[in-house]
């Protein structure tokens, strides 16, 4: 049938299964936002109040589904407001396709206005990025770009169509999309070099990153802990795949990570990396880290093997399908001692904080009490992230998003419009800090309109916490520009974007707070105010060995507190 190109775009999300997106129309957009006026009851719009938020929504939505995201810009700014959200999206291997549009075509290169060069400058931060000039190829260049998002390791696609495109006519065949096949790249032999690997291990240890949660593998994560023998520590990125109340579970890894991921791993003699990547947050020295150890790396993406950490087994392939043939293979272990030892340590090394005054760590234990650790939790960048990831027990893949790769400041509260969108049956809990808050505040608006019963809750310390933390350990208490204790009512803020607000300063009333926030079912700010000075611990200095993990009871004993 003969349909217009903005018709075109319309009728591929159809094709793709695309249920909603998120975007803010414009004048060279405006041809495709006609066309989905016309398919409004196909296709659901979640207009945002800024492009940032539209392309953190679409991250969110594709985080806590699966699913491919889809953001829409028109051209200049607008495209240039996705920016931020798609390199958060590429950092953390999220699946989203960005569909903006430019000024026609015989404008193009003479700096028309609102005119940019959207697919170039997004070159480094996507997987691929098109730009359409010609109506004929528009279907077909859609259906690679989510193929390409959705494929592999996934990531954005940058998809640009100049506006005559979007008017200009051409036949449009619809197709199924077509199933990907996944290439296997290792062989039988890597299979059983890894099994081996495993066998003659006497302390193995688990390293489990965000592709186990891209992957689907959490089932067979979970069976490979049980059939090794062996504890299991995360990532950010790879929060729930591993059940955090298990007793193999020993919390996170890295610069925040607990005392026994960080000594566990470092006395370890075979590590086994997970759909992991060895970042910088988690490796610090790369030359003392799990200098014990071999190394088994399992990853999807080529590229990552060898490239931080050096490895002496490696299988590249999607993380699922290894598993299950790894754990056929495998006989069970035992390594009791070990995880005796383990125990032990978890035992010395328990989380801990002052309970004796209202802090992050205490509204995350209530939020986990409260919800029965059913909620879907995202956040923003710092303190009350690491918290976040710290204090509640994450027992399923998919719920908890954050910004891990990029730490990106401001993503969480549009990434908790899209995980709702995605997850309508879930609570979702967005944690952020004051700091964090302040830069995409605007999308309570966005979650008001539509009245999307998300829950914001700001840990509100009147500081940039995280940057004061490292200001008070390693710059003699120099807190240049990291204090925000202005006039800043957030309370007032939120009721004024059409929220319900409820200030909490108290112990006793936060599990009060959050109830009333859930039984509302309508958008509601929880403004937290806590001590400008609570710290994340423990800590590892940026670039030490994570050996030297230390807290507050250490710094104590050498009087730097």
């Amino acid at each position: 049938m003969l349909l217009t190109g903005a018709e075109i775009v319309v009728e591929c999300l159809k094709e793709q299964g695309v249920d909603t997106v998120f975007g803010y129309p414009g004048g060279t957009i405006l041809n495709v936002y006609d066309a989905l006026y016309q398919h409004s009851n196909e296709i659901n719009h979640i207009l945002t109040s800024h492009e940032q938020g539209a392309a953190h929504a679409a991250d969110g939505y594709a985080r806590a589904t699966g699913k491919v995201g889809v953001c829409l810009a028109t051209s200049g700014p607008g495209a240039t407001n996705l920016v931020t959200g798609i390199a958060t999206a590429y950092m953390d291997s999220v699946p989203m396709v960005a569909i903006t549009c430019n000024v026609n075509l015989p404008a193009l290169g003479k700096d028309s206005f609102q005119e940019v060069d959207i697919a170039g400058v997004v070159m480094p931060i996507t997987k691929h990025s098109y730009i359409v000039k010609d109506v004929r190829i528009l279907a077909d260049t859609l259906r690679k770009a989510f193929r390409i998002a959705g494929s592999g390791r996934p990531g954005p696609v940058l998809v640009d169509i100049t506006k005559d495109v979007t008017a200009n006519t051409c036949e449009y065949e619809q197709q199924t999309p077509a199933v990907t096949e996944k290439k296997a790249r290792y062989t039988r032999e890597d299979l059983e070099d890894a099994a081996q690997l495993i066998r003659d291990a006497r302390k193995p240890f688990i390293y489990v990153g965000g592709g186990a949660v891209i992957s689907g593998a959490y089932r067979e994560v979970r069976e490979l802990a049980q059939k090794v023998d062996a504890p299991v520590c995360d990532t950010l990125m790879g929060k729930g795949v591993y059940d955090g109340h298990d007793a193999r579970y020993t919390g996170m890894i890295g610069m925040h990570g607990t005392k026994t991921s960080n000594f566990g791993v470092s006395e370890c003699d075979l590590l086994i990396a997970l759909g992991a990547r060895f970042s910088d947050r988690v490796v610090g020295n790369p030359g003392k880290f799990a200098e014990h150890a071999k190394v088994l790396h399992i990853d999807i993406d080529a590229a990552e093997i060898n490239k931080n950490i050096k490895t002496d087994v490696s299988v590249v392939g999607d993380l699922k399908e290894v598993l299950v043939r790894l754990n056929q293979q495998l006989e069970q272990q035992e390594h009791g001692e070990w995880m005796a030892h383990i125990a032990d340590m978890k035992a010395k090394y328990p989380l801990s904080y002052d309970h004796s005054v209202l802090s992050c760590p205490y509204i995350m234990e209530e939020i986990d009490r409260v919800t029965k650790g059913q909620a879907l939790i995202t956040t923003d960048v710092g303190q009350h992230q690491m918290w976040a990831a710290q204090y509640y027990q994450y027992s399923m893949p998919r719920t908890f998003l954050s910004s891990g790769g990029l730490g990106t400041m401001g993503y969480g509260l549009g990434a908790c419009i899209g995980a709702k969108m995605g997850q309508p049956d879930k609570i979702c809990i967005n944690i952020a800090g004051d700091g964090c808050f302040r830069m995409n505040m605007n999308e309570l608006a966005t979650a008001s309109r539509y009245q999307i019963p998300i829950i914001q809750v700001v840990i509100n310390n009147h500081v940039l916490g995280m940057v004061r933390q490292w200001q008070t350990l390693f710059y003699g208490k120099r807190y240049s520009q990291t204090v925000l204790n202005d006039q800043v009512d957030f309370c007032k803020v939120a009721e004024g974007l059409g929220c319900e607000a409820i200030r909490v300063t108290q112990k006793e009333e936060v599990a009060p707070a959050i109830e009333k926030a859930i039984a509302l079912k309508k958008p509601v700010l929880l403004d937290c105010v806590i001590p400008e000075d609570d710290k994340v611990f423990p800590m590892v200095p940026a670039g030490a060995p994570i050996s030297e993990a230390f807290d507050a009871g250490d710094l104590e004993k050498t009087g730097s507190v």
